[in-house]
């Protein structure tokens, strides 16, 4: 008890588990792969000597400067701070306020789960969004849910719990209670499905196309089938028919990209529950590496719905949220700090987590403002005028090169069909772009094929800007970028509103401002 009592400086150091040295040894060996190279070069030309004291040397480098980091790196668990000392010839001294700690978490790889330790991780809202200001990487387990509390309650000003007391019967509650959310496999199998890539589609096109020769994994090639269809009759047709060659490698790539999607979304999600604790959420996932985040709910500045044309047909939505530790990017990209609640989910589970932070779903009802006509007409202004030089520039090189007569109807085709394909798209996109005040928050609906709805409380907006450039004054149009604590850098874009709807838009929200 008296342990708790103590600042960070006066509290006894501790040291990372021994076994953290073995998580150390792959990042060590990546940074010396230049040196493994060479002396592989090396034995390669006979000088098996040479290469072994090369090789021994690395390892003594390696193996040595791991164990000096392990020794020199202790940290200090107070009352109100943690200290963290690290480094070997410079030495860093850092020192984490409770109060400023907005998330920890808990992460455990394959390896680690095996050996019983953790790897924790503690982000503050200074020093940029999302960045990790504490890490202690590879500490016994019991210890880091024991830190975790200590943590949580500290940081509550509740005190009196001791470092070293394991963690409270809340944790163990929370596994027997009902959670908030949870996926079982049939959902995550759905999760994996949409979770299909066109960047993970280009590349298995390209992969295909470079090393697929080499490999004979090229699917648009007649000598991959050969071996798989010449018995049968529609096989014979597919060798015979260059188009059908293209439309069986299309859909062996979409069946790849979706089983590559199915493996990213089982092994990230894996296990997924939502838990709702005394003063936020704590969420757990993941099948190799287990990660275990609380989420304190006054930290949380935004919520963020997000679905796509197909999810929006069944009724499936994800629903994240914006914290003083944010994504510190674009709302609804994955990563590090996306703070996702409920990956996939209808609008009847996502109700009671919304409700839990204050911060109710749309209506039906909501008053749905559309942005102006300008935001598709600018587009098609700026994106017509570079078609058309392109288009201007593929006729020159054709007159350059002496080309005849019938090529020349090619770049004028091609750029009146992408010319009408972008604005097609923009169109989509312009009929799902809107905005909304209600309920004493800013509703803004942006994007067709990745959909993404914002509620932002007006009690968390930090500033408003109106942005205008001399294209968009010339269209009568305006943006505003709303900044929220802990949300991406430049705020949160509501586009193309006419020019006295931005101005009295940014005066209201101003004035709703606390």
């Amino acid at each position: 008890m008296s342990e708790a009592a103590l600042t960070a400086d006066e509290a006894p150091p501790e040291r990372l588990h021994p076994l953290a040295l073995l998580s150390g040894i792959g990042r060590a060996v990546r940074n010396v792969v230049g040196g493994i190279a060479a002396g592989g070069f090396v034995a390669a030309q006979g000088r098996i000597g040479v290469a072994l004291m090369i090789f021994a040397g690395i390892a003594v480098v390696t193996l040595g400067g791991l164990f000096l980091h392990w020794r020199r790196f202790s940290f200090r668990v107070g009352s109100d701070a943690i200290r963290i000392d690290s480094g070997i010839l410079s030495r860093n001294q850092r020192t984490i306020p409770f109060d400023r700690v907005a998330d920890v978490s808990i992460a455990q790889g394959p390896a680690q789960r095996v050996f019983g330790i953790a790897r924790v991780t503690m982000e503050t809202g200074g020093s940029g969004a999302g960045k990790e200001e504490g890490v202690l990487d590879g500490i016994a387990l019991h210890r880091a849910e024991a830190l975790r509390e200590h943590v949580r309650t500290m940081r509550l000003g509740t005190g009196g719990v001791a470092v070293e007391a394991a963690p409270t019967d809340a944790a163990a509650v929370s596994d027997e209670a009902p959670p908030l959310f949870a996926m079982d496999l049939r959902r995550l199998l759905t999760l994996g499905l949409f979770n299909f890539s066109l960047a993970i589609f280009a590349g298995l096109f390209g992969a295909s196309q470079t090393v697929g020769d080499a490999l004979n994994i090229d699917p648009f090639e007649r000598r991959f089938w050969r071996p798989i269809l010449e018995q049968s009759g529609l096989g014979g047709w597919l060798l015979a028919h260059r188009i059908g060659l293209a439309v069986a490698g299309v859909l062996v790539l979409v069946l790849a990209g979706m089983a590559t999607g199915v493996v990213r979304t089982v092994l990230r999600d894996f296990g997924f529950r939502l838990d709702r604790t005394g003063n936020g959420f704590r969420r757990r996932r993941g099948l190799l590496t287990r990660t275990d985040v609380s989420l304190p709910a006054r930290r949380i500045q935004a919520g963020l719905i997000a679905t796509g044309p197909v999810r929006d047909r069944f009724g499936w939505r994800a629903f994240k949220v914006l914290s003083l530790a944010g994504e510190g990017g674009q709302p609804g990209k994955e990563g590090r700090d996306d703070h996702v609640l409920a990956p996939l989910a209808t609008d009847a589970e996502i109700a009671p987590i919304a409700d839990a932070i204050r911060l109710s779903l749309p209506r039906e009802d909501t008053p749905w403002q559309r942005v102006s006509h300008g935001h598709l007409t600018s587009f098609l202004a700026v994106a017509g005028s570079y078609i058309l030089l392109g288009a201007v520039a593929g006729l020159l090189f054709l007159a350059a090169l002496n080309a005849p007569a019938a090529p020349y109807a090619g770049p004028p085709a091609i750029a009146v069909a992408v010319f009408l394909l972008l604005g097609l798209l923009r169109w989509f996109e312009w009929r799902h772009t809107a905005y909304a005040l209600e309920d004493g928050r800013l509703l803004v609906r942006t994007g067709w094929w990745s959909r993404r709805t914002l509620l932002i409380p007006l009690r968390n907006v930090q500033s408003v800007t109106l942005k205008e450039s001399s294209l968009s004054r010339r269209f009568g149009i305006a943006s505003l970028a709303v900044d929220i604590a802990g949300g991406r850098s430049g705020g949160q874009i509501l586009p193309s509103l006419p020019r006295d709807q931005a101005s009295l838009l940014h005066r209201e929200l101003l004035s709703a401002q606390p």
